[in-house]
């Protein structure tokens, strides 16, 4: 059966947000007493792709973890509205492979992101018209592969890729036993994906093969 059903990945595949989510970040917690440290875009590009929980950890791995979800929630809610007003750097010809892509197939967002995220990309770019349906760590509070399983469930998705740029992309796509683009241009290598894009435009072609 061929592809029926694309599902993407926010950070490193549709778009990069690391400078402006650094720079709320940093407006936040520049503010707390005790922190004495500045959130750079580095700092983000490293822990893009990680559940919330995870970001928390490695960012803030001296505090306690009730500390670190305050932060990360504080951070979160900021960056979703900050990124409303500001957006993000969109990866080179996205529109117009959207456009085209939703005309064969349908289109899904699953992200480790908290609640509100994916709607402030959607809302800023006006894409929601793309894509029929999303969910993210924030909704759901499991893995990646669980949250894919169980979009895949709710919209009787039967034959899909996920579209995605870490390992941890890859390994939740095979949890859901679908199949798996490596978007190379993104943060992060991976072994063994089914087919690879070094751009977002190749990605029709691309489907055509798999």
């Amino acid at each position: 059966m061929k592809t029926e059903s694309i599902i993407f990945d926010m950070d490193g595949t549709l778009w990069d947000s690391a400078e402006n989510v650094a720079a709320s970040w940093d407006e936040i917690i520049s503010k707390q007493p005790d922190i004495d440290r500045r959130i750079t875009k580095e700092d983000i590009q490293g822990v893009m792709g990680l559940t919330m929980d995870a970001i928390g950890n490695k960012l803030f791995g001296e505090l306690s973890k009730e500390r670190q979800m305050e932060l990360v929630d504080e951070c979160g809610s900021y960056e979703n509205d900050y990124l409303r007003l500001h957006g993000g750097e969109l990866y080179e010809g996205l529109e117009d492979t959207l456009k085209e892509l939703s005309k064969k197939y349908r289109l899904f967002i699953v992200s480790n992101c908290q609640s509100g995220y994916i709607e402030a990309f959607l809302y800023y770019y006006k894409f929601d018209k793309y894509f029929v349906d999303t969910l993210c760590w924030g909704q759901t509070r499991v893995s990646k592969g669980e949250s894919i399983k169980q979009i895949m469930e709710k919209n009787n998705i039967k034959n899909a890729v996920y579209v995605g740029d870490i390992q941890g992309d890859l390994d939740s796509a095979r949890y859901a036993g679908i199949g798996f683009i490596h978007a190379a241009y993104g943060f992060g290598e991976v072994d063994n994906p089914d087919a690879v894009i070094n751009s977002i435009t190749e990605l029709p072609d691309i489907l055509e093969e798999v």
